[in-house]
């Protein structure tokens, strides 16, 4: 059983950085398969192209665990979009939840995310970033692929391919993707996009802190109502290397 102080394989990022920042995504893939084997996995917010993670990462390995965090609070279109998606693709899916229920945390703490950026960044540790930590030490996982991009938002811009989070190795196959590329590998694979994509949602999380993309918002705007871009599962701690 891996602890939260489980550290990865050494890894020289320069070296390894050099090798595929050139590289296809599908080598970025079958570069982290090879290096990590069982102890890796894949992470999905099931989010509004999701489908492109899931989609390249399971033709290379078919049965690695995919980690989708329920914080209780997804749209229903994310839960149904989950379940097409895991048929489709024969996902191995490992669904983590917070240790308390909503109810139980609106009991205790009141309605988190309305309380300003303390109160966001208290509720996501709570909902989304101990369940992660959570599926990362019981599944063992040394290393994890994501599908974070550097178009996304400035707070990831300067991402590498492979970076450490936590202790462990962190892989991003399509880091340097446009939003075309994106669009033009789910029509080449038939893959479909979330289904709120086509109501303007182009960042899908919690009913509550999630918008539709306006004239008057950025697409980072559409989450945690302009307040903060991250959820912290992604963000890196003090404890090691960051990304």
């Amino acid at each position: 059983m891996a602890t939260a102080e489980r550290v990865s394989p050494a890894v020289n990022l320069a070296a390894v950085n050099g090798r595929l920042s050139g590289a296809s995504a599908e080598d970025r893939v079958k570069w982290a398969v090879e290096e990590f084997g069982g102890s890796l996995l894949l992470s999905s917010s099931f989010g509004a192209q999701a489908a492109v993670m899931l989609g390249l990462v399971t033709r290379i390995a078919p049965g690695i665990p995919v980690v989708f965090i329920d914080t209780g609070y997804l749209f229903p279109e994310t839960y149904r979009f989950a379940d097409e998606l895991t048929e489709r693709l024969k996902l191995n899916l490992k669904v983590y939840r917070p240790v308390e229920s909503p109810a139980w945390l609106e009991a205790r703490h009141g309605r988190l995310w309305e309380k300003g950026v303390e109160g966001l960044v208290a509720y996501n540790q709570i909902a989304k970033v101990e369940p992660m930590q959570r599926a990362l030490r019981e599944l063992g996982a040394t290393a994890w692929l994501a599908g974070l991009r550097r178009a996304q938002a400035g707070s990831r811009e300067d991402l590498e391919v492979v970076g450490f989070q936590d202790g462990r190795v962190k892989i991003h196959p399509i880091v340097d993707w446009s939003d075309h590329d994106v669009h033009r590998y789910l029509q080449s694979q038939r893959l479909p996009y979330h289904p709120l994509w086509e109501k303007g949602y182009v960042s899908i999380g919690d009913v509550h802190t999630s918008r539709p993309l306006t004239a008057d918002l950025t697409p980072e705007q559409t989450r945690f109502f302009g307040l903060k871009r991250e959820c912290g599962i992604h963000e890196t701690d003090a404890d090691g290397p960051g990304i």
